[in-house]
């Protein structure tokens, strides 16, 4: 089957919750190779990938749009016009696996969908996008699920420890340092991220640039 991935991209200033551990340049450095992540685990499953993004930006291996509106928008105004099934998914997972995109479109529901943390939503799956409408934001998970059952769509809900791990804070990225195999691990050691053990709970630190050279 023939599937279109949409990746919705920030490249200009993302992950501004990761201030307290990077710098601007860096988040958007970080941001592009977990983008580079999603888009080699989108490519590796057998699916073509457009990306989304907020400003100009260019990438070998996707097709771009830019659109500067908010996050639902952008994404309503791309889902009318995919003649196949389509995925939705978010650019922050660097944990992804072909195998685990693979697991979500093979679904016999009309729709699946994976839950993020918190009461999001980091994947959707749909057989018929034209139908669909996101809203990100909030509880989306629930507001999906919602929608999904207003297009009268039977869902399948997909339970996966890498497609639910966004990051987003820095207590995330132990996850990244500990499971992560692409360039993003990479990135965070080159800088000088390491696992921290502090009275049994493992948290991440940053070297200094001397402690690395």
């Amino acid at each position: 089957m023939y599937f279109h991935a949409l990746i919705p991209f920030k490249p200009v200033n993302p992950k501004t919750r990761l201030s307290c551990v990077l710098d601007q340049e860096e988040r958007e450095a970080f941001a592009r190779c977990m983008l580079d992540d999603v888009i080699g685990a989108v490519l590796k499953s057998g699916c073509s990938a457009t990306l989304l993004c907020t400003d100009p930006f260019e990438h070998e291996d996707a097709l771009i749009a830019v659109r500067r509106e908010p996050l639902n928008d952008a994404i309503n105004w791309a889902l009318p016009q995919f003649h196949c099934p389509a995925l939705i998914i978010m650019a922050d997972i660097p944990l992804v696996r072909a195998g685990d995109i693979q697991r979500l479109v093979s679904t016999a529901k009309d729709m699946a969908i994976v839950p993020g943390r918190g009461g999001g939503t980091n994947a959707i799956f749909l057989k018929k996008p034209r139908c669909f409408r996101a809203d990100y934001y909030g509880a989306s998970f629930l507001d999906h699920m919602r929608i999904a059952e207003e297009c009268g769509f039977s869902v399948e809900v997909i339970d996966s420890y890498r497609m639910s791990t966004d990051m987003d804070e820095k207590e995330d990225l132990v996850e990244l340092l500990i499971h992560g195999r692409g360039k993003s691990r990479e990135f965070l050691e080159r800088l000088g991220f390491a696992l921290s053990i502090e009275k049994g709970r493992v948290g991440v630190k940053r070297r200094s640039h001397e402690e690395t050279l």
